[in-house]
């Protein structure tokens, strides 16, 4: 009983946490560019879109984190919680590292230390998600790089569309793209904090999706103020047609993934698509700035360390086998000299390549 309680608890706070911080951001090009004036209704927004994402379209995730990855049968409430306690601890580190980590890939990442210390893993499935981990990025990059190549043509010859009514109009489209977003993000996101609880049978996938996706929307909601501040301010220089093809592209392809019930980095995704409108418009300046050492660093280590916590957890849950834990020391010591050379970069998506980021009318916070 006790375990049950405190695995519900951490699904609970891991996903209030997944509202707070990835979930929050989604309304940030929107907040910072006017279109949505007060910050309360921003996140009011970005609420309820991860809600209708979840509720409407996150089942087949939480089938892949539930029974995708390892058997279903072998997540007990002791393998649920380690899973979910993994994957919190990864967070907490790389946060006082300054290292910014996925959601996605902790929670798979956990899933795998789990199915290796079982030695029982669906490889073939853990495949499709690893190279989409890679493709989707890329895709987003590529979309992004072709699109904004399109909206600087189509702002050289068609002027009026920053006079007159139109650039409320393109508020308009920044709005529901943003909106897309959070809905993409309910949809792939939810799944980290709950599929663990409905493999173990505590729930079943409609009510975990919506209790899941209300705990997002509350974190969101509740305590995504200073993320969604922080983004605000610091769209400078992105037009308004750049913005909503940053969050439409990241949508739409997080939509898509999760779809065929694929757990994607959502933060890497958003991170591409804004490379690509820099790439875009800066040509090779935008590699001076130690991003791919960072993505790389984040990529990597994502998944790694909720591996080798949920493994040495289960090991010890098993067997009271320590052998491990001279690998998880080193971990930790090469993510603290990865963060003491990353320090200097932002770790919120919309900064990854300096203040390149939205919107050209820069308004005072409230």
């Amino acid at each position: 009983m006790i375990t049950m309680i405190l695995l519900l608890i951490f699904a609970c706070f891991f996903a209030i946490n997944i509202g707070a911080s990835g979930a929050a951001a989604t309304l940030g090009i929107a907040y910072g560019s006017g279109a949505v004036k007060k910050r309360t209704t921003a996140l009011i927004l970005c609420g309820v879109g991860v809600l209708l994402g979840a509720v409407t379209g996150g089942s087949e995730v939480v089938r892949t984190i539930g029974s995708g990855i390892i058997p279903e049968s072998l997540i007990s409430t002791n393998i649920a919680l380690i899973i979910l306690v993994a994957a919190s601890i990864s967070l907490f580190l790389a946060n006082l590292g300054g290292i910014p980590l996925s959601t996605s890939e902790v929670t798979v990442g956990a899933i795998v230390g789990v199915g290796i210390s079982y030695q029982v893993l669906f490889i073939n499935s853990l495949t499709v998600i690893i190279v989409c981990w890679l493709l989707v990025p890329f895709a987003a990059f590529i979309l992004a790089y072709a699109t904004n190549k399109c909206i600087r043509i189509m702002e050289r010859k068609l002027p009026f569309l920053s006079q007159g009514n139109w650039p409320k109009i393109l508020a308009l489209l920044v709005l529901v793209t943003g909106f897309l977003e959070a809905f993409s993000a309910g949809m792939n996101n939810v799944a980290n904090a709950i599929g663990p609880v409905v493999a173990a049978g505590l729930v079943t996938i409609d009510s975990g999706i919506l209790i899941g996706g209300i705990f997002v929307a509350l974190g969101a909601i509740l305590l995504g103020g200073n993320v969604i501040e922080t983004n605000g301010k610091r769209i400078t220089n992105m037009s308004l047609l750049q913005g909503s093809a940053v969050s439409g592209i990241g949508a739409g392809l997080v939509m898509v993934a999760s779809i065929f019930g694929i757990p994607v980095p959502h933060t890497q995704v958003t991170t591409c698509s804004i490379m690509g409108v820099g790439v875009s418009d800066n040509g090779r300046e935008i590699w001076k700035k130690n991003i791919m050492t960072k993505l790389v660093s984040t990529w990597v280590l994502s998944p790694l360390l909720s591996l080798v916590i949920s493994y040495n957890m289960v090991e010890i849950l098993k067997d009271f086998n320590f052998t491990g834990t001279a690998i998880l020391l080193g971990l930790f010591f090469v993510m603290y000299l990865l963060s003491s050379r990353t320090k200097e970069i932002a770790i919120r998506p919309l900064s990854f390549y300096g203040n390149y980021t939205l919107v050209k009318n820069r308004r005072k916070m409230p």
